[in-house]
């Protein structure tokens, strides 16, 4: 709808400058909205209405496209664990021990996938900090050594090291072959949803 009222001259900023009169004419079509202007009508904004407008809609694009953002720079904490927060959560945090959901998606280095519980159409829920999950996970959530405390509607991905996933072992290991290599760095775009 914005693109039907602003002309290309104010959302684009490599086109000519606006026109010099003080008001730009714009014309509105009744079937664009719902609003009581007719056909034939004309709406007189300012130039600094229109600019402030156009503004707004690319603060608008903007804000909405950094809502959850995407990770190229993690941050590492001294047990190893890299992490990046997409979303920061607007909720409580986890206490130990707590019973928790929590949406996820494993991938191996390469960005093959081995899990996740949005493909099973629920969250996982489990006691954080206990042991429940890798300690990874348990310390991407939970927080400490110098990664801050998930909060409840937040999203995360998480770079783990092999002692703080499945280690020399692997996981998911049968005939000479694991779904998890020994020694994998793993991946995890957690979505901490909150206490379950």
């Amino acid at each position: 709808m914005a693109t039907t009222l602003l002309s290309s001259s104010v959302l684009s900023p490599s086109s000519a400058p606006l026109p010099s009169p003080s008001h730009q004419t714009i014309s509105l079509a009744s079937s664009c909205c719902s609003s009581p202007i007719k056909n034939n009508h004309t709406l007189k904004l300012t130039r600094r209405h229109t600019i402030g407008i156009s503004f707004g809609l690319l603060l608008t694009v903007t804000s909405s496209q950094a809502a959850e953002a995407e990770c190229d720079h993690f941050t590492v904490a001294d047990s190893g664990l890299a992490f990046c927060d997409k979303l920061v959560g607007y909720g409580s945090r986890a206490e130990k021990g707590q019973l928790i959901k929590a949406h996820y998606v494993g991938k191996l280095e390469s960005g093959t996938v081995f899990d996740s519980s949005y493909n099973r159409g629920k969250p996982l829920t489990f006691r954080i900090g206990v042991g429940e999950v890798i300690k990874g996970r348990d310390q991407g959530i939970l927080g400490g050594d110098g990664v801050p405390p998930m909060l409840a509607g937040g999203k995360r991905t998480l770079k783990l090291p092999p002692e703080l996933g499945y280690g020399q072992r692997g996981a998911g290991c049968r005939g000479g072959s694991c779904i998890i290599p020994p020694d994998s760095v793993l991946l995890f775009d957690v979505e901490f949803i909150g206490k379950a």
